[in-house]
């Protein structure tokens, strides 16, 4: 429970140090008050609890009120063959423990990019879970641990039907979990803000930096696409909750990429 975490981006790192990288970095920022530190034990304190809420068929959201640092919240995917943790959040207390062991606990983690590893281990730790992180990522893991695998690749099934994709929007890690099974067997894809679910909920949108405004390369864009092309999915659901496309997913990815890529490369005539 000592383990620092930083203020702003919600990561929770092995020991004390000066600065966080993640926040450091072009993607994100150092809070305008500077560099704040908290710990679990600090916001437990503080009032903070979870917020467990149905978000879609057999999909179930997982945060926390008042909200911490960026305020995503996880998913778990309920299934026959165990849940799946996808993405994280900062906050955990017996009593979300509880609830999560309730529906049927967690066999297995994964999470889109930096800035949501939140406290990763802890929630590994809590239920014996593995934690699945692409090896592009790996420089980003703030508490390093045995818990956490690294793969390779562009694709990792991860459980029956449940594939991580390396979209490598966002990050060259990125990653987004296609569900084969979800919506009734026409699939679902959980995104984070690997493919972000932008607030007229009909598209995405693609970012190398959401809060600096920087836009992600049209070749990058491209090739999530093809990675994506194989997959079938009628839902895309976002880091935050209600953001989640609830019809058509894949034509709404599509078209969205298409109005992407127009207003990143036009350069006709002024």
């Amino acid at each position: 429970m000592s383990h620092p975490i930083c203020v702003t981006c919600g990561v929770q790192y092995a020991e004390a140090r000066p600065d966080c990288p993640i926040c450091d970095d072009e993607r994100q920022y150092v809070g305008w008050g500077g560099q704040r530190w908290t710990t679990l034990a600090d916001l437990r304190a503080a009032g903070h609890r979870g917020r467990v809420e149905e978000e879609g068929p057999g999909i179930v959201g997982i945060g926390a009120e008042p909200k911490t640092a960026i305020g995503q919240r996880a998913l778990l995917v309920r299934t026959p063959q165990g849940n799946v943790l996808w993405d994280m959040i900062t906050h955990l207390d017996d009593d979300l423990v509880r609830q999560v062991r309730d529906l049927g606990g967690v066999a297995s983690i994964a999470i889109s990019h930096p800035h949501f590893y939140g406290t990763m281990i802890e929630w590994s730790r809590a239920f014996d879970a593995p934690v699945f992180i692409h090896e592009a990522d790996r420089r980003w893991v703030a508490r390093p641990d045995d818990a956490v695998t690294f793969w390779t690749g562009d694709t990792l099934e991860i459980a029956d039907g449940l594939t991580l994709i390396n979209a490598g929007v966002h990050f060259a890690g990125g990653q987004v979990l296609h569900w084969r099974d979800g919506e009734d067997g026409r699939g679902a894809l959980l995104s984070g803000d690997i493919l972000q679910v932008v607030m007229d909920r009909d598209w995405v949108s693609f970012m190398y930096s959401y809060p600096n405004l920087i836009p992600e390369r049209p070749r990058v864009v491209r090739r999530a696409l093809r990675l994506l092309e194989p997959y079938p999915f009628a839902r895309v659901y976002g880091a935050f909750w209600g953001r989640v496309v609830q019809a058509d997913g894949k034509q709404a990815v599509r078209r969205s990429a298409d109005r992407y890529l127009e207003h990143a490369l036009d350069d006709g005539p002024v």
